[in-house]
């Protein structure tokens, strides 16, 4: 039972990550962590084809060995997050400005607490 469970969250993530790498304010790889997590608890060979890919399978395989976060992604991400702060600011009503740069620093915090490659 817990197999197709495992092997549904997998594509669900795998999904959300793919349409992740055309919007902006959805995160790629957490996504593709997560479906390489429930792929080696459905589907090996698909955990192995994320392992393998050359853009998605070292992020994933140093997160799994380092809890590390290339620098690339810290930087690609602080500015991502920089930008959603800036849109909400100007185009969310009353207090609801805030939520963007608040979010955004408690990631920001935690992401930069991390390991590098």
């Amino acid at each position: 039972m817990k197999k197709p469970v495992f092997r549904v969250l997998g594509v669900c993530s795998l999904v959300l990550g793919g349409i992740g790498v055309v919007l902006p304010l959805l995160p790629t790889t957490p996504f593709l962590i997560l479906a390489a997590y429930c792929f080696a608890r459905s589907h090996p060979e698909w955990e192995a084809r994320l392992l393998n890919h050359p853009r998605a399978g070292p992020a994933i395989i140093a997160w799994r060995e380092r809890g590390a976060i290339p620098l690339v992604a810290k930087r690609l991400a602080t500015l991502m997050l920089a930008i959603s702060a800036v849109v909400g600011w100007f185009s969310l009503p009353g207090d609801w400005r805030y939520l963007p740069s608040s979010i955004g620093v408690v990631i920001l915090l935690w992401m930069w607490s991390r390991p590098s490659e």
